[in-house]
């Protein structure tokens, strides 16, 4: 069994720019090709939502870090992630397909966990009903505090283990 990667992070910079568009794109591939859009159409909706998304986050989470996530070095993905005096909130996490399903996800969030444990602050996050890392959020000790028809309200609470 191979060693696993070394995850580190670096703040975004505008060089990344076409980087965190294509995480973004990945994330959503096969929900679009759902619709059966010409590839231009589907690109064109794609950057409209990422715009859109990029307005909102900015918005709300005005002062968020956001960082690109490193294996071994080489941009995997990307967090967004909004520190408070009462809670950390996980705004978005995502990974570009090839390094899904290697740990990178779950170190980052451990991460957060460790740090949440030492401010004794509890960190939240909001995710959509249909996307798998809940099954993540339910295993690294996150539990549901509130949900809609779309979302579901996230916290772990500010302790290790």
């Amino acid at each position: 069994m191979s060693d696993p990667v070394q995850l580190s992070a670096r703040p975004v910079s505008p060089d990344d720019r076409d980087f965190l568009w294509r995480v973004y794109a990945s994330t959503r591939e096969q929900e679009i090709a759902a619709f059966r859009w010409p590839p231009a159409q589907q690109e064109a909706f794609l950057r409209m939502q990422y715009r859109a998304r990029c307005q909102s986050y900015a918005a709300a989470y005005e002062q968020a870090e956001h960082s690109v996530l490193l294996a071994g070095g080489v941009p995997a993905g990307f967090m967004i992630v909004a520190r408070g005096p009462s809670e950390v909130r996980l705004i978005d996490i995502a990974l570009l397909p090839e390094h899904r399903g290697h740990g990178l996800g779950t170190q980052a969030i451990l991460g957060l966990i460790r740090e949440t444990s030492a401010r004794s602050v509890p960190l939240r996050l909001t995710v959509h009903r249909g996307n798998p890392a809940i099954r993540l959020y339910r295993r690294l000790g996150f539990s549901v505090i509130s949900a809609d028809s779309v979302y579901i309200e996230m916290e772990r609470h500010a302790r290790l283990g």
